[in-house]
């Protein structure tokens, strides 16, 4: 055969291939992968998250705070050197 014969016969069977493949549709996606998409998926339905919040139990920002404020109550009234207390070793 010729090298244009054969690139003919190979296109052919490419579009028929095509012509027979079985059509898909797009389905909208569950979440958006755009900045913008997102940006308006927010703006549609609010943010609704506590996430941040010094109130939520489990929250990041209550769990530093109760952290902080039961280390400041532990270290109060011993007298200090360095960072090591000056009281009896024992108790």
């Amino acid at each position: 055969m010729k090298p244009t014969k054969v690139a003919a016969v190979f296109a052919g069977s490419l579009m028929a291939l095509g012509v027979a493949a079985p059509a898909m549709a797009a389905q909208q996606a569950l979440t958006p992968t755009s900045l913008n998409g997102g940006l308006e998926a927010i703006a549609a339905n609010g943010l609704k998250s506590d996430v941040l919040s010094s109130t939520t139990e489990g929250s990041p920002v209550k769990t530093v705070t109760d952290t902080a404020t039961q280390l400041n109550q532990t270290g109060k009234g011993l007298p200090l050197i360095g960072g090591l207390p000056t009281g009896a070793l024992g108790g």
